[in-house]
């Protein structure tokens, strides 16, 4: 028997499925990564991602097959985290729009084309696209789509040709991309894509699903969220929060609320009451999020423009307080209410912001000038709505975003695209990188001139640095031992040795050159103080020549971040 449509709730069941299934594997996809550092983490990345979609699905009324397209892709567009999960927002942004103007049903055709629409928007995300990754993965299956529509009218089976080809080639990766082969993995960002493909399947198949519940999805995502969250407190006492009302809502419009809306005007507005604003919006709803002293005045806004659809204010103070055992706000010290800015108080021009793993790190960069710091690195990339947030906080009308690492380039330049503010990405990819890029902003330049100047100066900074391997393998030749430890420059594996000191003294060999004149050593959470005056101590009767910079970043994963200039 041909079937021949997907009904909006069955798609519903798919983006759901595809979630699940995604959240069951995301631990073996996480052990694909081709580097034996611990930061595999595109499981984790693709999984948040995904969820993200999920929520806002569940969150949002949809009762035709466009509005369930595009409710998925808003959520993966605003928690998309890292490389991976930025592509994925980016194929299901493409896939959404293909299927925006329909209605009760889906047929073979238009899933077909809304494939190939996901991946042609995907590729146009990324700048230098590499063969033998998750966007190889995704074109080649949605050709398989194609293909099969021409022939068929059965949803069924162009599913099944989709899955089949994502199959297919995702066990032709490792020849497309020799670190695959030499590892001896296949990619893991493709691994991701096809489990999302088969959780489709099975809802259109109505075979046995996986073995594991939407609960579970939710149970992940709400536990990295929650650690997201610990870690991010850290930062602060909660006598520093200004704005103590995280503030959550939904607007259906009425006609004459959507005649005069206007999203930048009611965005200004808003502004006035709080920070952390976003203002998300289509025909039909608006989706409110604010940190302020007076929800209430924020709801008798936004009611002028329809009926209120779905509230959740949450105390952040008391929250605070609880995640980080501080005592919360006692009778004996009242909480300020008047500290809302005036509407006359003038914005800072400038701002920037910067990602980082530690506070001893953020210590750092605030000391040089950072404005914003949001906690992030590898194993936590932060999603496109934190790195929202983190720049709309500082209330600057121009911000500077330094991501410092790779995998978080994407989505910020993503969080760029959405934000009030003008951005320009500052593209550094390790900490040693932001600083000196920090350290060349000068604030009577223009946001251009400065993005310029910074990026040229992360340029001329040697980035090292030294973790531990999670397995054995070989890279390059090298071979790699379980526990071992491994030193990298510029994110290639160049020593390996059981004693760390080894690995420094072979590292710093090969980085400093004659004409190098500072060495700045971050120190990670596993080295003690008197380790670190050992050091110093060493490595300036090692080296003359230089000046020797030490620092206690406190950072995870890696015992040493090292510069030399």
């Amino acid at each position: 028997m041909v079937k021949d449509k997907i009904q909006v709730q069955e798609l519903k069941d798919m983006f759901k499925m595809g979630a699940d299934n995604l959240a069951a594997h995301a631990a073996a996809i996480n052990a694909l990564n081709v580097f034996p550092v611990p930061d595999g983490d595109t499981g984790t990345n693709m999984s948040l991602t995904i969820a993200s979609g999920v929520r806002e699905l569940k969150a949002s009324p949809s009762s035709t097959i466009g509005e369930a397209g595009l409710q998925f892709a808003k959520g993966l567009l605003m928690g998309a985290r890292g490389n991976s999960g930025v592509i994925l927002s980016q194929l299901f942004r493409g896939f959404s729009q293909v299927l925006k103007n329909e209605r009760d049903s889906l047929n073979a055709n238009t899933l077909a084309e809304a494939f190939q629409a996901g991946v042609e928007t995907a590729y146009k995300a990324v700048m230098k696209p590499v063969e033998g990754t998750i966007l190889t993965v995704a074109r080649e299956a949605a050709k398989a789509g194609l293909l099969a529509a021409k022939k068929t009218k059965d949803v069924l089976v162009v599913m099944k040709a989709v899955v089949n080809e994502a199959r297919a080639t995702l066990q032709r990766t490792p020849e497309m991309l020799p670190l695959l082969k030499e590892v001896g993995v296949v990619d893991s960002g493709g691994q991701g894509l096809l489990v999302i493909y088969q959780g489709f399947l099975s809802v259109l198949s109505a075979e046995a699903p996986p073995s594991v519940t939407q609960e579970k999805t939710e149970k992940l995502d709400d536990l990295v969220k929650a650690e997201h969250h610990k870690s991010a407190h850290s930062f602060m006492k909660t006598e520093d929060i200004v704005f103590g009302f995280c503030t959550e809502f939904m607007v259906r419009f009425s006609p004459e609320g959507a005649s005069r809306y206007d999203e930048s005007a009611l965005r200004q507005t808003l502004s006035n009451y709080g920070d952390s604003l976003l203002v998300v919006s289509d025909e039909e709803l608006l989706k409110v999020h604010i940190h302020s002293e007076k929800p209430g005045e924020v709801l008798n806004i936004a009611q002028t423009f329809g009926e209120m659809i779905k509230i959740k204010i949450d105390n952040m103070r008391e929250q605070h307080a609880e995640i980080t055992n501080e005592p919360g706000p006692s009778s004996e010290t009242p909480v300020n209410f008047s500290t809302k800015p005036s509407k006359d108080e003038p914005k800072p021009e400038f701002a920037v912001v910067t990602v980082v793993p530690a506070v001893g790190i953020a210590q750092l960069f605030k000391s040089l000038g950072a404005t914003g710091v949001i906690e992030g690195g590898q194993s936590m990339n932060p999603s496109t709505e934190d790195l929202i947030k983190a720049i709309e906080e500082t209330g600057a009308s121009q911000v500077l975003v330094l991501p410092n690492n790779g995998n978080i380039v994407m989505a910020a330049k993503q969080a760029a695209e959405v934000a009030a503010a003008k951005v320009e990405i500052v593209e550094t990819k390790s900490i040693p990188q932001g600083l000196s890029a920090l350290m060349a902003f000068t604030p009577g330049r223009s946001l251009a001139d400065n993005a310029k100047a910074m990026t040229d100066a992360m340029k001329h900074v040697k980035s090292g640095q030294i973790t531990s391997s999670v397995r054995d393998t070989t890279v390059d030749g090298l071979a790699i031992q379980k526990g071992h430890y491994i030193g990298l420059i510029e994110g290639t594996i160049v020593s390996t040795s059981q004693n760390r000191l080894t690995v420094l003294s072979q590292l710093l060999e090969k980085m400093v050159g004659p004409d190098d004149e500072i060495l700045t050593m971050i120190c990670g959470e596993s080295v003690t103080p008197e380790e670190e005056a050992h050091l110093k101590e060493q490595l300036e009767k090692d080296y003359e020549d230089l000046t020797i910079d030490m620092h206690h970043g406190g950072q995870p994963i890696y015992d040493f971040l090292l510069s030399v200039e």
